[in-house]
């Protein structure tokens, strides 16, 4: 199976603590990594690049020291090596103003407001890696375990088709 990393950024360790907690079921499938700052998270990007893991999803608060989150998200949706990753702006301060550049600039999948509840959280994490999963990854059987098992197997089933199989 390849190798896919879930990134979760916030500059507010307990907030950071409680989403990593919260997508731990996820943790037998994808790397599940955590950053409090942008500047971070562009560390863990690249070293986990470098190890051949690819970022599949990214949490990103909005309001943080330094850089904003929906200016991170732009730029990762400039880039070919992050473009495909599905990005969630988790956050309870984003401004209209910054949910809509957000969502024409960064190619934001989901808006999640604070504070959340956990099978929320994990239902759109499961929908969004399942997107992710059938736009990239040529064998979804093993993904059926842990993701939207109907939509992989429609997927799969699709797939058959379109090359002439059964």
């Amino acid at each position: 199976m390849s190798q896919y990393m879930i990134l979760c950024v916030d500059d507010e360790r307990d907030v950071l603590d409680s989403v990593m907690d919260d997508l731990q079921s996820f943790s037998d499938h994808f790397e599940l990594e955590a950053a409090e700052s942008v500047a971070e998270a562009r560390d863990v990007i690249e070293q986990m690049a470098a190890q051949g893991t690819q970022l599949a999803l990214i949490l990103c608060d909005h309001i943080m020291p330094g850089e904003l989150g929906v200016d991170f998200l732009i730029e990762l949706a400039k880039q070919p090596q992050t473009a495909g990753a599905r990005k969630l702006l988790l956050t309870g301060q984003a401004g209209l103003e910054d949910t809509v550049s957000a969502i024409n600039h960064a190619s934001l999948h989901y808006y999640i407001a604070k504070p959340w509840q956990k099978a929320t959280l994990t239902s759109v994490v499961t929908d969004q890696l399942t997107s992710f999963m059938i736009e990239h990854e040529p064998n979804l059987l093993p993904w059926t375990s842990v993701l939207d098992t109907p939509r992989l197997v429609d997927a799969i089933n699709k797939h058959k088709f379109e090359v002439g199989g059964e």
